[in-house]
């Protein structure tokens, strides 16, 4: 490939790298090794969250290596830097839970740091667990320079006593073991095989929800998604994503080209077709927020009701993100759903064509169950539904993928932190029919809008998931299943009608309306508005407070500044 000869005057590292003011800023260059070529090159991004905080950051380092010959290769020079990540697993079922969604936009606001304050051009972002994926996408709309975002890959499955396992299976056996229906020495097997390598959860939960978006969106490279974290595979599609970004830049095709009304259509309907999770309803709108479009949880929810659930995936069936590779990867998925004329296929992607002729050449393959033909989908809606009513006003969102019932009416019964639920859940101290409610676990109210699935878990493991429902102003893991409603807004903190429920109340939820109602008259819930008194949490300072001042409501992202829409300039343009 002959060397390209780049004209820096409209690009941002002109400010760092260009004419005789520029001397003590390449001076730093110099020291790191670079020649004066690679200096009057664009300088790329290559942005990871590797840490040793879990099993789906750790393989990240390794493809940054990978990725940055691939920009080498295509006359660019990469710049590797780190950002942070909060991995659910590991935070989940206590108050570390309240970090995870901040880090989401914490992600975001020090990848937009590191580019600004080093004016690179171009990014190529690695994530590997469910906040980082949107995170890692949402700095890409937000600077808009040319960008590719590239999945780190998924866990292998365990396996225990002939089954293939997650770490759902390991969730739930907690409450198999509390009911005693499990023994100590099986637990600890269980815990011991259920998660054997590196990469992210393997079922269709948060993680592999956004790796199957940004291929659909069009961020990603078709086919990146795929491969386990600890294949090579992984490595040569991080060179072919470092490649790629430099095509990028020479077309000057930025994020918020491929990122439209219509390419959020395509992801939330892929999202629906695979049973996916129910926080796409969060990082969808917060992603349309970075550039300007405006696109509510009631958007998403709409157009995943739409979508034929044609992903037999966990939680909701049978199989795992390894079974979607072995078959063809996410493609495979594009391929059924454009086929069936329900994406907008002249979408532009990475690859600087359209996500149909990205697409024409794949061939369904006829000899799987993984994934259904739409002709012949496991049920003809998708697997999320959006609700509405005089409990849930600014909406609400349930994952009925794999569910038998879909209307449930109970009695409220009242909490207002996930460990007060949770206890009570342990102790067995609620019945068939109760609708359990865990409030001010909202975006402003946890702070951190924290996800319930120590809870949900227990419930499924002492027998009881179809039996009772939960619904909270908090999130849901994207492994959660059976009848539980997440993002409820307005939210309690704010003086939503969840934070006015007593126990006892009559609670309707209808997911084939798409209603969630109390029982109670207007004039009761006016009545008890006017005695309600705002809460105060124990984050008074820190981060957690500091988000709590700025995050929004859920309905619309949960996001904490103004977005594109605000702009004067986008950082591409400096």
């Amino acid at each position: 490939m002959a060397e390209q000869k780049w004209d820096k005057s409209r690009l941002p590292s002109r400010h760092v790298t260009v004419g005789p003011e520029r001397a003590p800023h390449r001076s730093y260059y110099y020291a790191m090794g670079m020649t004066e070529e690679e200096i009057a090159q664009p300088l790329v991004g290559v942005a990871t969250c590797w840490n040793e905080a879990a099993p789906c950051n750790i393989a990240l380092s390794r493809q940054a290596q990978s990725v940055k010959q691939g920009v080498k290769h295509a006359f660019g020079t990469p710049r590797e830097f780190t950002t942070i990540t909060v991995t659910d697993g590991i935070a989940m079922g206590h108050q570390g839970m309240k970090s995870s969604l901040a880090s989401r936009d914490a992600i975001a606001d020090t990848v937009e740091l590191t580019m600004r304050g080093h004016c690179y051009d171009a990014l190529v972002g690695l994530a590997g667990c469910d906040k980082s994926l949107p995170g890692m996408m949402m700095a890409m709309l937000r600077l808009n320079v040319p960008s590719v975002f590239m999945y780190g890959g998924s866990i292998l499955p365990g396996k225990f006593k002939g089954r293939d396992v997650t770490v759902v299976d390991v969730f739930e056996a907690v409450g198999q073991h509390a009911a005693g229906n499990m023994s100590d020495e099986d637990l600890h097997a269980l815990e011991c095989v259920a998660c054997p390598s590196a990469g992210a959860c393997g079922g269709q939960f948060t993680a592999n929800t956004m790796a199957t978006v940004s291929e659909a969106i069009g961020l990603a490279l078709p086919g990146s998604a795929g491969a386990p974290a600890p294949y090579e595979d992984r490595d040569k599609w991080a060179v072919e994503s470092g490649k790629a970004v430099m095509e990028l830049l020479k077309k000057n095709i930025r994020p918020r080209d491929i990122v439209t009304k219509e390419s959020l259509y395509n992801a939330a309907l892929i999202v629906g077709a695979t049973g996916g999770s129910t926080n796409a309803g969060l990082h969808l709108p917060a992603m349309a927020h970075e550039a300007g479009i405006r696109f509510t949880l009631q958007d998403v929810a709409e157009i995943m009701r739409k979508a034929p659930y044609i992903g037999d995936l966990k939680p909701g069936g049978r199989y795992v993100a390894y079974d979607v590779y072995k078959v063809g990867g996410i493609p495979v998925i594009v391929k059924a759903l454009l086929d069936a004329g329900l994406l907008h296929g002249d979408c532009i992607t990475v690859t600087g064509q359209s996500l149909a002729e990205n697409h024409r050449e794949v061939i369904f393959p006829k000899d799987q169950d993984v994934i259904r033909p739409v002709s012949d989908p496991i049920s003809p809606t998708g697997g999320v539904v959006g609700l509405q009513g005089n409990l849930a006003p600014d909406g609400a969102i349930v994952k009925v993928a794999g569910m038998k019932h879909l209307r449930f009416e109970g009695t409220a019964l009242c909490f207002d932190c996930e460990e007060d639920a949770f206890q009570a859940v342990e102790q067995r101290a609620y019945k068939e029919g109760d609708v359990i409610i865990i409030r001010y676990e909202g975006p402003k109210g946890g702070p951190g809008m924290r996800e319930m699935l120590s809870t949900t878990a227990a419930i499924y493991g002492q027998g009881m998931g179809d039996k009772v429902a939960l619904i909270t102003d908090g999130r849901f893991s994207g492994a959660t299943r059976g009848f539980c409603i997440g993002h409820v807004g307005p939210e309690a903190a704010v003086g939503g009608p969840i934070g006015l429920l007593k126990n006892g109340d009559r609670i309707v939820i209808d997911a084939e309306k798409g209603s969630i109602d109390v029982l109670i008259s207007d004039e009761e819930m006016a009545k008890r508005r006017a005695e309600w008194q705002p809460r105060r949490t124990d984050y008074n300072s820190g981060v957690l407070w500091k988000y709590a001042q700025t995050v929004g409501p859920a309905h619309l992202g949960a996001v904490t500044h103004p977005g594109g829409a605000a702009e004067t300039h986008s950082y591409a343009d400096i």
